[in-house]
């Protein structure tokens, strides 16, 4: 029978979290019986059903709080994370173990479906890891290059773009074949970012994996806000008896319309993607209807006005901006109010430019940026029969609606 291990590494400091504790030790949901949970209880939690061992890596400092975890094997971490890594794996070798996950105590709230692809790629690979495609614009930035009046020293400049073309977002657990990952550490010189570079090196091929919105690294105090929501309806999914479940919730619906007219271009950003066209769409922004729309579904949502209101078109600093300003504003506003996206469905009235070939990146850019699962937004398009000012290709209007929850 094949015999899978989990490392979970949590010798870091995490001083961007802030507090009196490394994040991994700071409280984040509470038991039944009312007592704290921690981060690290998280992820130690949602790898007990998956695998028959779990070694936590901590730091030498943290020995008292890291004695309070039940059923682990624990391991004092190295000086660098790859040495943290290597001490866990050390400490598994010779007790029959086939395979092995290496995991973030900082992910706390990775679902069970990315850790199952983890390991199911694992059958038929050496090694595996989880990612997010890159969907945002990227930027080469830093201090000005020039001599300019309006050059600070202490603000960073875009200097070029940079493709996103074949590009992801690593993400935990990573998973190997022990003796691989164990024999790459063992060979393995300095430190890395991650696992995968480690075992990169060592010639192993890693298969990607689905990962998720859910499992993101818990980095900023902000961020233990987005966690807690997220707890939040879990528990209320997990509680609520079959068929009543939207009685635990608070529910609300928005709707967002938006009209851009077209003018000269070459090019329409929809839905956060870069279109090749004849003409452009006019706008005191970059015009991207499909996101506005979006972004005043929210607001709605929330009743909390719309896009002008938050972002006035009289104000000159949002001449030209990028939408997804507005969008991230929005489902920033959300969270801090308590709420999360349930889904979300944009649709584009237009004649051209044709929408099907792009919707699927559509989505994902629109999910990046609001940090949700892809499968939460839908993004569709109709024409309306050559009739009206979208049928005269005069402009494209477009309809959106917004679901948000909160336990």
């Amino acid at each position: 029978m094949t015999q899978i291990a989990a490392v979970i590494v949590a010798a870091g400091r995490g001083t961007r979290a802030g507090g009196p504790v490394p994040k991994q030790w700071h409280p984040l949901g509470a038991r039944a019986s009312g007592a704290h949970l921690r981060v690290i209880d998280h992820a130690i939690a949602a790898f007990r059903p998956h695998v028959a061992r779990i070694v936590v890596v901590h730091h030498p400092d943290d020995l008292e709080l890291a004695q309070t975890l039940d059923d682990v094997t624990l391991v004092s971490g190295g000086l660098t994370r790859a040495a943290s890594v290597r001490a866990g794996l050390e400490t598994l070798d010779g007790h029959g173990i086939d395979r092995v996950l290496i995991h973030d105590a900082a992910r706390a709230l990775v679902p069970a479906s990315v850790i199952r692809a983890v390991q199911d790629a694992l059958i038929s690979h050496k090694a595996a890891a989880p990612a997010l495609p890159v969907t945002d614009a990227l930027w080469r930035g830093g201090p000005a290059q020039d001599d300019s009046t309006d050059a600070t020293p202490s603000t960073a400049y875009v200097h070029g773009t940079q493709d996103r073309s074949g590009l992801y977002r690593a993400q935990t657990p990573q998973g190997f074949a022990f003796d691989a990952i164990l024999a790459a550490h063992r060979g393995f010189d300095g430190d890395a970012a991650d696992d995968v570079e480690v075992a990169r090196v060592a010639g192993l091929k890693v298969c990607i994996t689905k990962g998720s919105e859910e499992n993101f690294k818990i980095t900023h105090p902000e961020d233990f806000a987005r966690a807690e929501t997220l707890l939040r309806l879990r528990q209320a999914e997990a509680t609520a008896p079959q068929g009543q479940e939207n009685t635990l919730m608070d529910i609300r619906l928005g709707n967002g319309y938006d009209v851009h007219r077209f003018g000269t271009g070459d090019h329409v950003w929809l839905c956060g993607v870069k279109i090749p066209h004849g003409r452009s769409l006019q706008g005191h922004s970059d015009a991207d209807v499909g996101m506005h729309a979006l972004t005043d579904a929210i607001y709605g949502a929330l009743a909390r006005g719309d896009i002008g209101q938050h972002f006035p078109p009289s104000d000159p600093q949002w001449k030209g901006a990028e939408s997804h300003i507005f969008l991230r504003h929005a489902i920033g506003l959300a969270r801090e109010m308590g709420y999360e996206l349930m889904n979300c469905d944009v649709t584009l009235v237009c004649e051209q430019p044709k929408v099907g070939p792009h919707a699927t990146s559509m989505r994902a850019a629109l999910a990046e940026i609001m940090g949700v699962d892809v499968e939460k937004v839908s993004v569709k398009a109709t024409t309306s029969e050559r009739l009206g000012f979208t049928g005269r290709e005069e402009g494209i209007a477009a309809l959106a609606t917004a679901a948000l929850i909160r336990p």
